[in-house]
This record gives structure tokens, sequence and C-alpha cells, in this order.
């Protein structure tokens, strides 16, 4: 490892602008001799306290109490090391770096990966000139100019062409003094597997995307396809070697890091013109994953230059999965995440493509917490309309809400859950901090375990099971009632829809026409028909009182729907279900249940 001389860090604290330097991070106004003032960059304040002596080169802020030299600060605001900040303050303020004495094969080492990174460095300039200037590169520029990226943006980032000739690289970095090997080594060129081994160029007839380090160094390149016969896939990345790896590498680092650091967050989204789509419109702290999924070793680059990260990903399923994994990822970091909502089918640059780039600014200003998208998602692929739907996601919701703390974001959770669940928030937060079953309404809060077939009964379907069970101890009133109901709507349970389908006509003989292959509905119908041979005491009045108890509950669900919706309680179902409660109350006063 490089190690620089004590002169060489003497000279650069020296040479540092200490009031130049701050400024980069927050605005400063003198307030006596040798004296600044400012808001602190690292933390959010209202007043200025944050306080800068050039001439010491050094800064407290006498609210969060961060304090430092030039060093630190650069380490603290761009996520660097102390050898990148110094190598970065030396090149900011044109020092040369001395090293200390180093044994040959040290020496050797380090030369090598120089010259390695200088040929990266001006094969990337070839490139980028390549692309303006020849006359074979005219399609990639109006593909790229095409997607709605500027000359300026595709300067800034160095994005280039690879020509079609198999040796132009090759014959270039020959004549400039680069050995066969070293082309190997970078992965600018690979052997033939024919002809002898021969050499060429790995990149032809292609898009080129540098990869650039945070200190401003090219590791390799991303290279995109200009026809469907250059291979099966869309991008061809240089091999891991020893500069490049993959797994390190985020693409826009260097423009995006300094950005970043000042606000305290990044954009992390998928591909290379998604990265320049959002920094040319404006909003410069964002970076890719050069197309490949997020690793612990990206997620550790991030946590080192920002505590927030907003996942501005494709919204589609391959999406999802990537902030899922992200989630994992930075789970037990200093690092909250965050996620940008993109229309459906759509990513960064197409968006500001059709748009504009004030559409996809205002999308990043809304982001919101990952929790949110969680649950979202996660209703979304839910069977909310059947009881045993809304348990399975109630059991994946509820890992969500335990690591919650209490907040108006939780509570406005639970009011989203609640109304697409079709509960109350009263009967829905028990059930989200434990799990167990909820209390009979108007109990002692005991509860009893109920099966039905081989399934455990949810509490919401035990008023469905006892109808049923009504139905069949009271064959003809049953099959009048079961006729008046649409089933779909007034049961939740699926096995009980699907028992009440089979009923209709047969309550009377439940156990005739079942279907041989249906073994789960054979299973729920016989239940059902023990259940009413011990039922006792079965009426009328009984029965109808349990029919209003589901049409109540139906009215309760569409209410809760109507809400989550924004429409409140519409008149008309607020008008029912009083009705309704006025029957059920008759019917309690005169002794029906």
């Amino acid at each position: 490892m490089t190690r620089y001389t004590a002169d060489s860090r003497d000279r650069v604290v020296d040479a540092v602008d200490m009031v130049a330097l701050v400024s980069s991070r927050t605005d400063l106004r003198r307030a006596g001799v040798n004296s600044y003032f400012g808001l602190c960059p690292f933390h959010d304040e209202r007043s200025s306290s944050f306080h800068v002596s050039p001439d010491e080169k050094l800064y407290h802020c006498f609210g969060c109490q961060a304090s430092g030299d030039p060093f630190k600060f650069v380490m603290e605001t761009e996520g660097l090391d102390f050898k990148g900040a110094l190598e970065s303050l030396a090149n900011r303020f044109g020092v040369q770096l001395e090293t200390e004495a180093e044994d040959p094969a040290a020496a050797a080492r380090r030369q090598r990966r120089e010259r390695c990174y200088a040929l990266l460095g001006r094969t990337a300039t070839y490139y980028s000139r390549y692309l303006w200037e020849a006359r074979e590169a005219e399609t990639a520029r109006s593909y790229l100019l095409g997607r709605g990226l500027t000359e300026e943006t595709l300067r800034e980032f160095q994005v280039g062409y690879a020509p079609s000739a198999w040796d132009r690289i090759l014959l270039a970095s020959r004549r400039s003094g680069y050995s066969d090997e070293e082309l190997l080594a970078v992965g600018l060129a690979q052997r033939s597997s024919r002809n002898s081994g021969q050499i060429f160029d790995r990149f032809r007839e292609r898009i080129m995307f540098p990869a650039i380090d945070a200190r401003g160094r090219v590791h390799g390149f991303g290279a995109r396809r200009m026809r469907e016969n250059q291979g099966p896939a869309k991008y061809l990345n240089t091999s891991d070697g020893e500069l490049y790896h993959k797994r390190e590498v985020l693409f826009g680092i260097d423009l995006a890091r300094t950005p970043a650091a000042r606000a305290g967050r990044m954009i992390l989204v998928e591909g290379y013109t998604d990265v320049l789509a959002l920094h040319q419109a404006g909003i410069r702290n964002a970076v890719g994953i050069m197309g490949t999924a997020l690793t612990e070793e990206q997620v550790g680059e991030l946590e080192r230059t920002v505590r927030v990260l907003e996942l501005c990903l494709d919204a589609d399923r391959a999406g999802q999965e990537a902030m899922l994994r992200a989630a994992r990822l930075a789970a037990g970091r200093k690092l909250e995440l965050r996620v940008v909502g993109l229309p459906e089918g759509t990513d960064p640059a197409d968006l500001v493509e059709r748009e504009g780039a004030e559409a996809l600014r205002t999308l990043v200003e809304k982001s919101e917490p990952f929790v949110v998208f969680n649950v979202d998602r996660i209703l979304a692929r839910s069977d909310t309309h059947s009881a045993e739907g809304r348990d399975r996601a109630l059991a994946e919701l509820r890992p969500l809400f335990e690591g919650l703390a209490a907040s108006v974001l939780r509570d406005d959770l639970v009011r989203r859950v609640a109304g697409r669940l079709e509960l109350s928030e009263a009967r829905l937060t028990p059930l989200l901090a434990s799990g167990g079953p909820l209390p009979r309404a108007g109990g002692n809060g005991s509860t009893s375990s109920e099966r039905l077939g081989s399934a455990p009964v949810s509490q919401d379907a035990r008023a469905e099971l006892t109808f049923l069970t009504l139905c069949i101890a009271l064959p003809q009133l049953g099959a009048k009632a079961l006729a008046s109901i649409d089933s779909e709507q007034l049961l939740t349970s699926e096995a009980l829809r699907s028992a009440a389908r089979h009923l209709e006509g047969r309550t009377a003989t439940p156990l005739a026409d079942l279907p041989a292959d249906d073994e789960e509905l054979a299973r729920t119908v016989a239940d059902l028909v023990a259940r009413a041979g011990r039922m006792p005491d079965p009426t009328r009045d009984r029965l109808e009182y349990n029919r209003l108890v589901l049409e109540r509950e139906r009215l309760n669900r569409a209410i809760l729907r109507a809400r989550a919706g924004g429409d409140g309680d519409t008149p008309a179902l607020a008008t029912e279900r009083r009705l309704i409660d006025e029957q059920l109350r008759r019917a309690q006063l005169d002794g029906a249940v």
C-alpha cells in the first residue's frame, strides 16, 4: 500500500484554503478576525452554529460537536478514508505527493497499477472523442441523443464509442509503449480461441460507459451493443481482474459523491442512461449499479457517503426484488431506505424522455419510507377478499409493524391496512401486535380455538360458519336464506363460499353430490353437518339475526374501502348500516339471540 511522506501531508495542510473547502458544503460569513460561521453540514439546523478558523485550519460545530481538520472534513463529507482524503486535497490544491521509500516489489506493483489506470484513462478519452468525431458512430450518437440526453451530459460522463476495427485500441496502445499483457490485464483485449491465441480488441462497435471510481480513476467499461447479432447480452462488461471488480462499482460515483454528501442522501438507479437522465435533470446525487444486483460492497460504499438511500428502480417485478435485496443488505446499517415511486412500466430515463425532468424531480421529492412500499407491495399481491387471504397478509405484515416505533407514520399505515383488509383499526391493532386471535365482541377476552375441516377458523369467519350451520339445521328456511344472499359478497372465507355454492338447493341433503376430486369441500360440508346436529335450539329468528350480522359486516367492509379510497362514509352505505343496526338491536331486545 502506498505511504506518503509526512512532509507531503504537511504541504497539503499548508496549501488548503479552509474557507474555500468548507464553502463547497455550506455558505460561510465572516464574523471577526480568523472566524467564519455557517449552517452545519453535518446536521439540520436553522441558526449558524458551525465555526471555521481558516488560520488554524479547523472547524467546530457548537450544535452537534462535530470538529476536525481538513482531512477529517473531507473524510466525513465525501466518504473517503484518510489516504483518499489526502489525495483528494492534494489534487484540489495542487500539491505533488511524495511516497515513502518502498521495497522494490511494492514499488513495482504501484507503478504497474498507475500504468494500468493511465491506459484505461487514455482509452476512455479516445472512445469519448471517437463518439463525436467518427462517421461510423453516427448511429450511436442518434440513439443517445434520441433518448433525450444532451451532448454536454454525455461528455461529462465520458460516454464513448468503440470502433468496429478489431485492433484499433491494440495498435494505438502498443505504439504508446503498453504491452499486450497489460492490455489483457485491464480487459481491453482478449485472446482468440482460434488463430494461435492472437489477441484483439475486446470492445468493438459498442457504446462505452466508463466505470470511474470516487477518485476519478477508470476501472473498466460497460459496453452496449448496437446490433442484435453482437451476442445474446445487450451489455458486455469488463471482466473482473486486477482493477475492475463489478461488485464494487457504482456508475457515476465520481460525479455524485460530493452532491450526495452535501445532501446526505443518494439516489440509486439501475441503468447507465438512468444515471445520466437524473444528472441532466439537475438531480446530481444519483448512481447506478452497473447492470448487476446490489452488493454488500456497494452498500458499504454508499453508507460511508450518506445516511439516506433513495431507491429509484424500475417499476417492474425485477425492480421490486432489487428493492427487497437492498433492504436485506441495509439491515443493521446506519442507512435509511426510501422508495421513489415510478409509474408502472417506466424507468427514470423513459420518464425524463416522455414527461421532462420536472416530472422526475417531483417523484424524487415525494419519495416514501421503504416500509410504506413494502406494506403496499404485500397488500397488492394478497387476496384481501377472503379471511384466509387476509390472515396470510397479516402474517407478512406483522414483522414490519413490530419493527416500527409508535409514530404518525405507523398510525397512517395501520389505517391503510385496515381499509384494505376491511377491518376496523381496533380489531387490526391486536392482530398486528401478536397475531393471536381477537377476543369475541362483548366477551371477557377469552378465546377458543375452532377449526373447519382441516383449517383453523378466523375470527371474521365465525359468524359465517354459524350462518351456514343454521342453514343446514333449518333446511327449508336455510334454502330460502341462501337463495336471498350473494355469498361472494357476504362471505369472506373461500372454504365457506365454496360450501355455500354447494348447499344451494341441497340444504336438506348437504352430503349429496359432493365432487369426488374436492376433498377439502367434502371435509368442510361434513363438519357443517356435524355442527348442525349439535346446535341447540336453532330458530328462524336466530338464522335471520346471523344473516343481518353478515350484512352489517359487508357494509362495514364497503365503508372501510370507501375511506381507504378517500371517499369517506357514503350517505347510502351509512343509511343502510343504521337500518341494519336498528334491526339487530330490536332482535336482541326481543330475545332472538
